[in-house]
């Protein structure tokens, strides 16, 4: 584990998401490190203001953030293949879909929605913030969700009986995994000592999955079997070579499609 210098401390940004405990959890009882919770799309905002030194940040906010950031690959939520928390509900067929309403905590998602829609099924729906905490709206025929609320507060099937994991779909499209978040730093701040924390703390959380289910699962309203397929089947926490592309291959397609406000070129920590 990297030594740090008397009295450093780091404040860490992070999901409070069930998918970032094997990254987190290890940090969270250092006296050198304090971990600050927010909803995805907060995260971006916590950076920009110089209130956090790294953050898991939607990885659609590399190129959003207003402060130019560093990608720091030392841990990521990637999934190659179905992610399970994050989909899109539907009452009709992919290629019928109209409006989609949105969920707000998420940027990469809502993008990456759009991006499959128009290169699957040749649909640009409409999109309708919503809150997805409270009832789907009425009327609302098409819903996208993330995060633990796929799990514990999807709608019924029998009331949404279209279903596409965004994972699985970007997976069809390009064969390659999909990043949804991804530590990353200011690009004139970014710390090495620090880049080398997370990646131990990610080798660490890969060692624990039975600790983190037995601490989280029942918190979260998982079930526990569920929980652990999750940190072991669907997620992938290392940033390999085929992430990298599939990096590289979303922010093309984003592009392509002007979802994107700047196309900032792909820069990562080297430590």
């Amino acid at each position: 584990m990297p030594q740090y210098a008397p009295g450093k401390r780091f404040v860490v940004g992070c999901v409070s998401y069930l998918n970032s405990k094997p990254l987190i959890d290890p940090l969270v009882d250092r006296p050198d490190v304090e971990v600050h919770f927010a909803v995805p799309a907060r995260l971006v905002d916590l950076m920009a203001a110089r209130q956090v030194d790294a953050a898991l940040m939607p990885i659609v906010d590399y190129q959003n953030c207003p402060v130019p950031v560093i990608l720091s690959p030392g841990g990521a939520i990637c999934c190659d293949g179905p992610t399970l928390t994050v989909r899109i509900f539907s009452k009709v067929p992919p290629h019928e879909i109209t409006h989609l309403y949105a969920d707000t905590d998420s940027h990469t998602s809502v993008i990456l929605a759009q991006v499959l829609l128009r290169e699957l099924y040749n649909r640009t729906p409409e999109l309708l913030p919503a809150n997805m905490y409270d009832p789907p709206p009425t009327g609302a025929k098409t819903l996208l969700l993330i995060g633990d609320k796929v799990v514990n507060g999807a709608p019924a099937e029998a009331d949404y009986p279209f279903q596409l994991d965004l994972g699985e779909q970007w997976k069809l499209l390009t064969g390659l995994p999909f990043v949804f978040a991804m530590w990353m730093m200011p690009m004139d701040n970014a710390d090495a000592t620090l880049g080398l924390l997370l990646a131990e703390a990610r080798r660490r959380g890969g060692e624990i999955t039975d600790h983190l289910v037995a601490k989280y699962a029942d918190e979260k309203h998982w079930p526990a079997d569920l929980a652990r397929r999750y940190f072991t089947e669907y997620l992938q926490y290392a940033v390999t070579p085929r992430c990298r592309l599939g990096i590289e291959k979303f922010f093309e397609l984003a592009a392509k499609h002007h979802l994107l406000r700047v196309h900032r070129p792909i820069q990562y920590m080297a430590y």
